[in-house]
């Protein structure tokens, strides 16, 4: 069954986030405005070493006033695409400079309120290069070993959309092979 939309409007944005009343009909023919949060879309990377570690960073997010361990992420910039984008977080994030990446799984984490869309890349390796250029991301940088993470994630130390599917898709990757 699809639903269809008969127009929409905005009804409040800005370079974040966009917020806009669609206008939608059910299959059963009801028909209302619908919410719908619009969203640049995000780059993840898992960034594993040769020692199955993957590249973590500790930090705070003040709007559900939580600590967790996250991947680098972040908006992909007009111009750019998904994969320049992830290898650019990597490096601004936590100041290793990664080769090249290539896609593990796409993600749309809220598709019934939002159109945000997460493109995730894996790199095998990095160099460090220096100090990370973004002062505000994280509290701490690591490399967690891959056989932690499961635990983590069950005792919620992992908790970001785009980190989860990237390591639970790792970590299924490594249990099927």
């Amino acid at each position: 069954m699809q639903w269809k939309t008969h127009g929409e409007r905005p009804i409040y944005e800005n370079k974040w986030v966009n917020l806009w009343l669609t206008d939608v009909e059910a299959p059963d023919g009801h028909r209302w405005e619908h919410h719908v949060v619009k969203m640049r879309h995000l780059a993840v990377a898992v960034v594993l070493n040769k020692r199955r570690e993957v590249l973590m960073m500790w930090r705070h997010r003040f709007i559900t006033d939580a600590w967790a361990w996250e991947l680098p992420m972040g908006l992909i910039e007009e111009g750019e695409t998904p994969a320049e984008a992830a290898a650019r977080e990597v490096l601004e994030e936590t100041g290793w400079q990664v080769g090249p990446v290539k896609p593990l799984v796409y993600a749309e984490p809220a598709n019934g309120i939002t159109d945000s869309k997460h493109h995730v890349f894996l790199a095998e390796g990095a160099t460090y290069a220096g100090p990370p250029t973004e002062k505000n991301e994280s509290d701490r940088i690591e490399w967690i070993p891959l056989a932690d993470v499961r635990a983590m994630i069950d005792r919620r130390e992992v908790v970001s959309s785009g980190a989860l599917v990237g390591l639970m898709y790792v970590l299924m990757d490594e249990a099927t092979h």
